[in-house]
């Protein structure tokens, strides 16, 4: 006999249907996957004969041939057992099974006929829906992480014997519920990473909330002990908070990547990704044998820091280049090339030398000319010229330490950066883009024009600096950033001046 059954398998974030063929004729009791299957399918076989067989079901000596539709893409992982095993089912009247080819099945099966919780629901149901499939019949552990996608019937199973039951009418399952993302977003709260927490650094803070209110790149430089980790920390308290568009393009690299807490179902704050700086090229970057995700797109919409900047072997700090510039990373091994989002803020701390000191007005540098030259040639020019934001952080003094004046709240900080993104939002609602760190040449044109002043002074900063045309343009996004935390419409000469500083520190530890 023949049945038919549906399924998915995924292409890095992009999801494609599997047409789960069964022939089982009389012959030989034989088993056979074919269909370009690699060895997590190929070990169906036992899993589905065990699993049908301790769900008392009837187990067919016959010849089983399995394809996996279509024949020449690659098919990964255990989420077509529960697809395979409906199929064998099926061929057999007495099992009382209808209707299943109305379905998209995915799951893995355990020897007892437990269906077991799999990686990708999420964007396999984003890309079932987007191509005209309804109903889904999902391991009742993703049942969290497909409550967010609407328009579509979603039934949880636990078990072979519940799926089969429910197909065959003798069971009521009941459509999975949509969540409310919204409510369930304010009920995120964490209060234990917050500026008003940091003692001094002043200019420091006002770096980062302009980095957060335009989504600017921004590096730290200064000794040990100076504070810039807690602030590197402390930033994602001050971010906007995700969309439910921005959540659902995280939680899709998250779930690939088998990182998503399956009792929420979807990520509802903006990633902070912070590798140590041993981490190999591939874990950044993404790849390996399956080419899944990297640090890079796991912190998509987030925070990617990294700590010790110089510390990172130089081929993996190049490789931050064209994410950096792109938003996106394509990863090319020999068996698939496959793009996944990176659009990330990069924010980097790093000493001014191997002993840390060079520059600090409270300890001595011991370093000579020759160390700190080989130590700051770790980063190349490239990349601190698409860091937008230099800024110096120097040790706090006892007194700032042990002062009773209270810091102000990253919840205050907040309100500005969202009054200066709500502005950015209005401004690109035309244009494919959300913050101004994003703009291109032409949008940088229109949106960043500079009075006689004000074009003056870069124009004087330009050939005194040395700067790069993309120096330049990286200089007008932060003042166009900078005049939205003003609430002004057009871009001040105090506000390229201060752009301009941020802009300084590579030409005065570099050349």
């Amino acid at each position: 006999m023949l049945s038919k059954v549906k399924s998915f398998g995924l292409r890095g974030i992009e999801g494609f249907p599997i047409d789960v063929e069964t022939d089982v004729s009389n012959g030989l009791p034989h088993f056979e996957i074919v269909g370009l299957a690699d060895t997590a399918i190929k070990e169906a076989k036992e899993r589905v004969r065990s699993a049908i067989k301790n769900s008392a079901f009837e187990y067919p000596t016959k010849r089983i041939t399995i394809n996996l539709a279509p024949a020449d893409i690659k098919k990964e992982g255990a989420l077509y057992d529960l697809a395979i095993a409906i199929a064998i089912l099926s061929c057999n009247n007495d099992n009382g099974i209808k209707h299943e080819n109305e379905y998209v099945f995915i799951g893995e099966l355990s020897f007892d006929g437990t269906v077991k919780q799999v990686r990708g629901v999420l964007p396999l149901l984003i890309s079932a829906r987007a191509m005209g499939f309804k109903r889904f019949i999902i391991p009742q552990g993703n049942k969290e992480e497909a409550s967010f996608i609407t328009g579509i019937e979603v039934y949880c199973v636990s078990s072979l014997k519940q799926t089969v039951d429910f197909l065959s009418g003798c069971e009521e399952i009941e459509i999975v519920k949509n969540c409310d993302f919204k409510q369930l977003q304010k009920e995120v709260v964490d209060s234990s990473l917050d500026f008003c927490n940091v003692k001094g650094q002043a200019m420091a803070k006002r770096a980062l909330e302009i980095a957060a209110a335009g989504g600017h790149n921004l590096i730290m430089i200064g000794p040990p002990g100076s504070g810039k980790s807690m602030l590197a920390k402390c930033f994602p308290s001050i971010l906007p908070d995700l969309t439910f568009e921005e959540a659902l393009e995280v939680t899709k690299i998250h779930s690939i990547a088998g990182e998503l807490d399956l009792k929420k179902g979807i990520v509802m704050t903006r990633p902070f990704r912070s590798p140590h700086h041993t981490a190999s090229t591939v874990s950044l970057t993404g790849g390996g044998a399956n080419s899944k995700p990297g640090e890079i797109s796991l912190a998509d919409h987030g925070v990617l820091f990294l700590d010790e900047f110089p510390e990172y072997s130089r081929q993996t700090i190049e490789t931050l280049r064209q994410p950096l510039e792109d938003g996106v990373i394509t990863v090319a091994r020999s068996n698939a090339t496959i793009t996944y989002p990176a659009n990330f803020t990069l924010i980097a701390s790093m000493n001014p030398c191997p002993c840390g000191y060079h520059g600090s007005k409270v300890k001595e540098c011991h370093c000579s000319p020759g160390q700190i030259a080989r130590y700051l040639a770790k980063l190349s020019g490239p990349i601190m010229d698409r860091i937008d934001i230099h800024i110096e952080v120097d040790n706090v003094t006892y007194d700032q330490l042990k002062s009773e004046e209270q810091e102000e709240h990253s919840a205050d900080i907040k309100k500005r950066v969202d009054r200066a993104r709500a502005l950015q939002t209005e401004r690109f609602k035309n244009d494919k883009n959300f913050c101004n760190a994003k703009m291109n040449s032409y949008q940088t044109k229109k949106y960043c024009k500079l009075d006689s002043i004000g074009e003056s002074m870069l124009r004087r900063a330009f050939d005194s600096l040395k700067l790069s045309a993309r120096a330049h343009d990286r200089i007008l996004k932060v003042a166009r950033t900078i005049a939205d935390l003003d609430g002004s419409e057009n871009i001040e000469a105090k506000h390229v001046a201060e752009a301009i500083n941020y802009r300084m520190l590579d030409r005065k530890y570099w050349d």
